[in-house]
């Protein structure tokens, strides 16, 4: 389904404070099937007991099944998981505590943006809503719906994912992503920038990120040029704005009924951040504590660095980044500029250049911000924004590698309350990772990293600034210990808060998730952030034909709904 945009583009510099609460309607769109059953009463009553009996399965490397089980590495007893699947109506749950989510799987959109695997996707949403899961967080990439041509948008699959967890009693939270996917062509997961924007960064390279060295990085357009005509007569933010609009428009019965929460993505991997450190090493940077690069080399950049330089009668300080910052390898301490002692970070110079530095993401950041406030007001769907868990020198005074991805964060200043303070100024939530690392198990490769001192100073500036919190997993973490973990960094962020507003989204459903003492962790952990003894789902499945229903057992979704298909 391809939708042009009939208005010509146009950037709005209002500034909002507030988001107007109006009450909206949901009204019914046709189905995107091609066929569909009567609806008919269903009073057939199906009782699961989540008491798990060990078995093993060819293709799922082992499968979820009701009857027995045994305690394991000091976990509780199996048999205290019960659940009740009820057929025909929507969801009713008894909530306490957290709302927990689940991201879908990278390719649940194929190159050419249709729903891939549909079956077997609606058997994985059955079993997350018997779980208990709130929603799924689906990822919308600027690349697969905008590909071909500007302002003409494909949200086809989009559509369907939203359909389907309609259907089963599950919102969703829509990402924004502007940003690249995977390491290149070779990689399976790979969605590049729309290939129109590509074409125009290969007329103009300056429209990429680019360090000292002369690299570019192609994973977001340089916030350098955010308001510069460079995208076919747009800007950047233009580009942002329209397509923003345009999902508003077209997902607008779902918005605040079933979609509930839209995250706008901000730089690579969709955090408001540089790409100091490429996003493919992220995973592991912190092992080799990488310091990260400066990413304000392309024309962009150092155009307004010297506009500023010469603004305050500097001249020499607008030519470029640090002199001394290192390599990315380096010990910080045999840097001139990263070291603890005389460090020329703590230099008139290096203040004013990391104010600049931080100062440019955070105008990026409200930019966008801005313009989202105008754009989802009154649809009765929150908005947020990611910020990157950093904290592979969290320990040091300097802190280079949060430093270098735009945060300007160290012993003597803090980065992340400025930031707290602009997604409060537009009714944001603030949404971080980190939640399931512990600084013990960390530590034994990195002495200086501390993902609990930094997580502990996001949530506090949440706090201070009273915005609501999304957490995050940095991996697929499925152990007792990372989910135990999670529990007790969410109740650091609500302890004595009167009215906390916490949610959680696991990072993400893939084979394993299913396999059998995985998806009997995950179930007990939903319990635990939700803090109620028992729930009900109710699956909305009249729509559903006869000849398309599957068995719901947790076992079949094991075997079948993930085990035969996300490989």
């Amino acid at each position: 389904m391809a939708i042009a945009s009939p208005s010509a583009p146009s950037f709005s510099a209002s500034f909002c404070r507030t988001r107007t609460e109006t009450p909206s309607t949901f009204t019914r769109i046709p189905s995107i099937f091609s066929h569909r059953a009567k609806p008919r009463p269903l009073t057939r009553r199906l009782a699961l007991s989540a008491r798990f009996n060990k078995s093993t399965s060819s293709d799922a490397g082992g499968s979820v099944s009701p009857d027995n089980g045994e305690p394991e590495n000091g976990e509780p007893d199996d048999s205290e998981l019960q659940y009740e699947l009820f057929h025909g109506l929507s969801p009713q749950r008894c909530r306490k505590g957290s709302p927990v989510f689940v991201t879908l799987p990278l390719d649940t959109v194929g190159p050419l943006g249709l729903l891939r695997r549909p079956r077997a996707m609606v058997q994985s949403l059955k079993a997350l809503a018997a779980a208990g899961v709130e929603g799924v967080v689906m990822e919308v990439w600027w690349g697969l719906v905008e590909r071909d041509q500007p302002m003409l948008y494909n949200w086809e699959g989009y559509l369907e994912i939203v359909a389907l967890a309609r259907r089963c009693g599950l919102k969703v939270r829509a990402v924004l992503a502007f940003h690249q996917c995977g390491t290149g062509p070779e990689d399976p997961h790979w969605i590049p920038l729309p290939l129109w924007v590509l074409d125009e960064i290969d007329k103009d390279p300056d429209l990429a990120y680019s360090d000292r060295f002369g690299r570019r990085n192609m994973e977001y357009v340089s916030l350098g040029c955010d308001m510069l005509p460079v995208l076919l007569g747009r800007s950047p933010l233009q580009a942002y704005a329209d397509f923003m609009r345009n999902f508003r428009d077209t997902f607008r019965p779902f918005l605040g009924v079933v979609i509930t929460r839209i995250q706008v993505g901000m730089g690579p991997a969709g955090e408001l951040r540089y790409p100091s450190c490429p996003t493919q090493k992220l995973t592991w940077a912190w092992r080799s504590r990488e310091l990260g690069e400066f990413q304000c080399y392309d024309k962009y950049m150092l155009a307004s660095l010297n506009a500023c330089a010469r603004a305050i009668g500097m001249p020499e300080w607008g030519n470029g980044g640090p002199i001394g910052a290192g390599n990315l390898m380096q010990n910080l301490e045999q840097t001139d500029f990263f070291k603890s002692h005389h460090g020329s970070w703590t230099t008139p110079y290096g203040n004013f250049f990391l104010e600049w530095y931080s100062g440019m993401l955070l105008l990026h950041g409200e930019r966008i911000c801005r313009e989202a406030e105008t754009i989802f007001r009154g649809t009765e769907a929150s908005t947020s924004v990611k910020i990157a868990g950093i904290h592979w020198h969290y320990r040091t005074q300097s802190h280079p590698s949060e430093i270098t991805a735009g945060y300007y964060n160290t012993r003597l200043r803090d980065g992340y309350l400025p930031i707290a303070r602009m997604l409060a100024k537009y009714g944001f939530t603030l949404c971080c990772s980190c939640f399931e690392l512990q600084d013990l198990e960390e530590q034994r490769m990195n002495p200086v990293g501390s993902p609990e001192g930094l997580l502990r100073q996001l949530l506090s500036a949440a706090r201070v600034c009273d915005i609501p919190l999304e957490g995050e997993t940095s991996t697929t973490s499925l152990d007792h210990q990372s989910f135990e973990q999670v529990v007790r960094m969410s109740k650091f962020y609500s302890y004595g808060l009167e009215k906390p507003s916490f949610s959680f989204n696991f990072v993400r459903m893939d084979k394993k998730m299913f396999e059998y003492h995985n998806w009997i962790r995950f179930n007990r952990f939903v319990r635990q952030m939700s803090d109620a003894n028992a729930f009900r789902a109710k699956l909305e499945v009249d729509a559903m034909p006869d000849t398309r229903r599957s068995p719901t057992s947790i076992s079949d979704v094991a075997k079948f709904g993930m085990g035969s298909t996300y490989c």
